[in-house]
C-alpha cells in the first residue's frame, strides 16, 4: 500500500521554528524525485514557508501544501493516507500529538517525531502499538536530540564489544546551545505532570513484553566525579535511557545482560548544586497553575536563536562501554542540538524510512530498532561524528574505577 501513496514524506508542523528548519534541510539535501509536502493548519503560513524553500530551490515553488489540524480527524486521516512517512514537529506532544499518531497507526503510515516526553511515548504505546503492528506502521518517537545521539551512540558503542558477554555503558552529555521553545514547553509540561507520567509508565509495563532470556536495564546513577574525564557526572532524568533500554531489549547485540546509565557532564560542582536547587524550585512552581501558565508563556513557539547563535552551538556525548574483558570509549558530536541538528536528524530519519532497505518492523519502535545502521550511515554522511576514542582491556571493576561518588548524592533517573 505504501507504494500507492501520493507522497514519500509529509512534514507536519512546518510553520514552527524547528519544522521550518527541517523543511529547509530537505530543500537542500533531499534526493531528486522526492515526493514531499508541507502540512499544517494555516495555509498562509505554509505558503510563506514554501516561499522560503523556493529561494533555496526554485523547483519547490509548487511544493504541495496540505491543510490539516489536530482537532480535525478527517484532515489528519487524509494526510496519513496520502503519505508513506509523516514527520511531526507539533508539540507539546501530550497535548497535540495523539490524533496524528492514531491516524498513522490506522493508515499503516510510518510516523516520526522529536518528542522527549516519556508520558506521551508510553501512552502512545499502550493505545496505538497494537494497531500499528496490525497495519505495518512504524511509530518512531524521539528522532531529534532526544534521543538519536544517545540511542545510536550506545548502539555504535555496543558494536565495538562482544555480544556474548554482559555489557555496561555509561553516557556523558555536554552541550552548548539554547533550548528550542518546543523543548522548553515540553519540559515544563512534563515536570508539571509527574503523577500522570508515572501512571502511564505503569500502564505500559503492564502490557509490554520483556526479553525472556536476557536482562536489560537502565538504572539511576549517582552524582560523582570522573577523574578520567575531568568532570562531575550528574544523573539525567530524561527519556534517553528509556529509549536505549527498549533498543537493547529488542536487539541481541546488546548482550545477555545489558545496563545503561545516563549523565550530564559538568566541570564545576557549584554549577551542579545550583542547577539541582533551581530544578527543585521549578518543579514546585509548576504545581501551581498561575506560575505554570506564566512560565509556559516565557518562550513562544515558532521562535528561536539566530543563525549566528546556532552556528556557535554544539554537543558531545561520550560513552564508556565495558564487556567481554574489553573497554571502549566512544563519542558522538555535532553542532546546534536544539535546532539545526534536530532538524537534520528528523529529516534524515524520514528519508531513511522512505528509501532505505531496513529490517521489517512494525508498531512503536526506537530509532535503532527501526533504522539502525542505515540511519547511522546517513547521519555520518550528513556531518555528525561517531568515533572510537579508546580501546583497552577492561579493569576488574570498571564501574568503580572511573567514578568516585559524592557522599549522600544518590539520585533517581
Amino acid at each position: 500500500m505504501a507504494g500507492e501513496r501520493t507522497y514519500d514524506v509529509v512534514l507536519f508542523g512546518a510553520t514552527g521554528f524547528t519544522g521550518g528548519l527541517t523543511a529547509e534541510y530537505l530543500a537542500r539535501h533531499a534526493p531528486s524525485g522526492l515526493r514531499w509536502a508541507l502540512a499544517g493548519r494555516n495555509p498562509g503560513r505554509l505558503a510563506a514557508v514554501r516561499d522560503r524553500l523556493a529561494a533555496i530551490d526554485p523547483a519547490l515553488a509548487g511544493l504541495p501544501l496540505l491543510t490539516a489540524d489536530v482537532t480535525d480527524a478527517g484532515s489528519l486521516r487524509a494526510v496519513a493516507e496520502s503519505a508513506r512517512v509523516v514527520a511531526s514537529t507539533v508539540g507539546p506532544y501530550i497535548h497535540h500529538g495523539e490524533p496524528l499518531v492514531a491516524a498513522c497507526a490506522r493508515a499503516g503510515t510510518d510516523y516520526l517525531d522529536i518528542t522527549g516526553e516519556p508520558e506521551f511515548v508510553d501512552l502512545m504505546y499502550v493505545r496505538h502499538h497494537a494497531e500499528a503492528t496490525r497495519t505495518g506502521a512504524r511509530l518512531v518517537h524521539a528522532c531529534g536530540f532526544d534521543s538519536i545521539p544517545h540511542d545510536l551512540g550506545v548502539w555504535f558503542t555496543v558494536k565495538q564489544l562482544p555480544a556474548d558477554a554482559p555489557i555496561a555503558v555509561d553516557g556523558y552529555v555536554r552541550a552548548g546551545g539554547q533550548f528550542s521553545a518546543g523543548t522548553y514547553q515540553s519540559a515544563l509540561t512534563a515536570f508539571s505532570r509527574t503523577k500522570q507520567a508515572s501512571q502511564a509508565a505503569r500502564d505500559r509495563r503492564a502490557v509490554e513484553p520483556r526479553p525472556a532470556d536476557r536482562r536489560v536495564r537502565a538504572v539511576p546513577g549517582r552524582l560523582g566525579r570522573s577523574a578520567e574525564l575531568g568532570i562531575w557526572t550528574v544523573p539525567l532524568p530524561t527519556i534517553d535511557p528509556q529509549v536505549v533500554r527498549r533498543s537493547a531489549a529488542a536487539r541481541p547485540e546488546y548482550g545477555p545482560n545489558f545496563r545503561y546509565r545516563h549523565f550530564a557532564a559538568v566541570k564545576r560542582l557549584p554549577t551542579v548544586l545550583a542547577a539541582a536547587a533551581g530544578l527543585g524550585a521549578l518543579v514546585g512552581l509548576l504545581k501551581l497553575p498561575p506560575t505554570r501558565r506564566w512560565l509556559l508563556g516565557r518562550l513562544a513557539s515558532g521562535h528561536g536563536p539566530t543563525p549566528q547563535r546556532r552556528a556557535a552551538s554544539w554537543f558531545r556525548v561520550r560513552f564508556v562501554g565495558t564487556g567481554g574483558g574489553r573497554r571502549v570509549v566512544t563519542e558522538v558530536a555535532g553542532g546546534d542540538p536544539g535546532y539545526d541538528e534536530t532538524a537534520k536528524m528528523l529529516a534524515e530519519s524520514a528519508l531513511c524510512l522512505a528509501f532505505d532497505e531496513l529490517a521489517p518492523t512494525a508498531g512503536q519502535v526506537t530509532p535503532v530498532v527501526a533504522m539502525g545502521d542505515a540511519l547511522l550511515d546517513r547521519l555520518i554522511r550528513a556531518g555528525l561524528t561517531f568515533r572510537v576514542l579508546k580501546r583497552e582491556p577492561a579493569t576488574p571493576t570498571p564501574e568503580a574505577a572511573d567514578r568516585t561518588a559524592a557522599p549522600g548524592a544518590e539520585s533517581a533517573a
